[in-house]
C-alpha cells in the first residue's frame, strides 16, 4: 500500500518524552504501571457489563465498547513507546510509522464519534425518557457503534494513504513519542496542501461536529434536569462522568488538531498528547465506576466470583 521508492527516508527516529537516561527509566516504570492499569481497568469493566444482566442496556453497551476501544487505542501507541525507552536506537520503520498513524487516527476518530453517540444516548434517556427503550434499542446501539468504527476507518485510511504518498527527503527525526499526523506533514519535502485540507476536514468531522452535538445535547439535558423535582442529583450523576471524559479527551485532542500552525510548540505537544493517548484510557473506567453504583456492584461481584 505504501511504496518506499517515493521517499529517501526508510525509518523515523522518535525522540520520545525525554533524552535524559534517568528520566527515561523513570517514565518507563510509571507508564508501564499506567498501561497495565489501563488494560486491567477496562477489561474488568467490559467483563462486569457482559456478565451482569442488569447492565445489558444501551448505556452500558456503549460503555463497554468505549473500554474495548481504549484498550486498542492505547495499545497502538504505548508498547512502542515503552520499547523505545529501553532502546539505544529509538527508531520506527517507514511502514511501521504508517501502520501506527493509521491505527491512532482510526481509533481516535472512532472514540470521538462514540462519545457523541453516548451523549445522544443520555439526551434520549433524560429528555424523552418515555421513548428511551424504543429509540435506543439493541439494533440502534449496534448501528451507532458500527458507524463510529466505519467512519474512523474510512477517514484514517484516506489520511494515512495521502500522508505516506508524500516525499520524505529528511530529516527523519520526530520530536514526539509516536507518529503523529501534524509532525509527519511538517517533515515532508513535497506539496502538502491536499493533506492539510484533508486534515482540516477530518478535524471538523471528528472534533468540531461531534463536540457541537455533545454540547447541544447537554444544554438540553441540563435544561430538562433543572425542571425535575425528584431524582435531580441521580440524573446529573449519570451525565457528569461522560462530561469529564469528553472534556479531557476533546480538550487535549483539539489542542493538537484544532489550532493554527504558528501556535505549535513541540515539547508542549508531547505533554498534551500523553493525556488523550495514555491518561484518558486509564481514567475512563475509574471515572465511570467511581460515580456509578451499578458498575461498582457488578465489579465487586466479578472480583468475588
Amino acid at each position: 500500500m505504501y511504496t518506499q521508492n517515493q521517499s529517501t527516508v526508510i525509518e523515523f527516529i522518535l525522540l520520545g518524552l525525554s533524552v535524559d537516561p534517568f528520566v527515561q527509566m523513570l517514565l518507563f516504570h510509571i507508564l508501564l504501571v499506567v498501561y497495565m492499569t489501563t488494560l486491567t481497568g477496562n477489561l474488568f469493566l467490559i467483563l462486569a457489563v457482559r456478565t451482569n444482566k442488569h447492565l445489558h442496556t444501551s448505556m452500558y453497551f456503549f460503555l463497554s465498547s468505549l473500554s474495548f476501544l481504549d484498550i486498542c487505542y492505547t495499545s497502538s501507541i504505548v508498547p512502542k513507546m515503552l520499547v523505545n525507552f529501553l532502546s539505544s536506537k529509538k527508531s520506527i520503520s517507514f511502514t511501521g510509522c504508517a501502520v501506527q498513524l493509521f491505527f491512532s487516527l482510526f481509533l481516535g476518530g472512532t472514540e470521538c464519534m462514540l462519545l457523541a453517540f453516548m451523549a445522544y444516548d443520555r439526551y434520549v434517556a433524560i429528555y424523552i425518557s418515555l421513548h428511551y427503550n424504543m429509540i435506543m434499542n439493541t439494533m440502534a446501539s449496534f448501528w451507532m457503534i458500527c458507524i463510529s468504527w466505519l467512519s474512523g476507518c474510512i477517514i484514517s485510511s484516506i489520511d494515512t494513504y495521502l500522508t505516506f504518498r508524500l516525499k520524505f527527503c529528511g530529516p527523519n527525526i520526530i520530536n514526539h513519542f509516536f507518529c503523529e499526523l501534524p509532525l509527519l506533514i511538517r517533515l515532508s519535502c513535497s506539496g502538502i496542501s491536499t493533506v492539510n485540507i484533508l486534515k482540516l476536514v477530518g478535524t471538523a468531522i471528528f472534533l468540531f461536529i461531534p463536540l457541537s452535538l455533545i454540547l447541544f445535547s447537554y444544554i438540553i439535558i441540563i435544561t430538562a434536569v433543572m425542571t425535575i423535582h425528584l431524582g435531580k442529583s441521580k440524573a446529573f450523576s449519570t451525565c457528569i462522568s461522560h462530561l469529564v471524559v469528553v472534556i479531557i479527551f476533546y480538550g487535549s485532542a483539539m489542542f493538537m488538531y484544532g489550532r493554527s500552525e504558528h501556535l505549535v510548540t513541540e515539547d508542549t505537544d508531547k505533554k498534551v498528547s500523553v493525556f488523550y493517548t495514555v491518561i484518558t484510557p486509564m481514567m475512563n473506567p475509574l471515572i465511570y465506576s467511581l460515580r456509578n453504583k451499578d458498575v461498582q456492584k457488578a465489579m465487586m461481584q466479578l472480583i468475588r466470583a
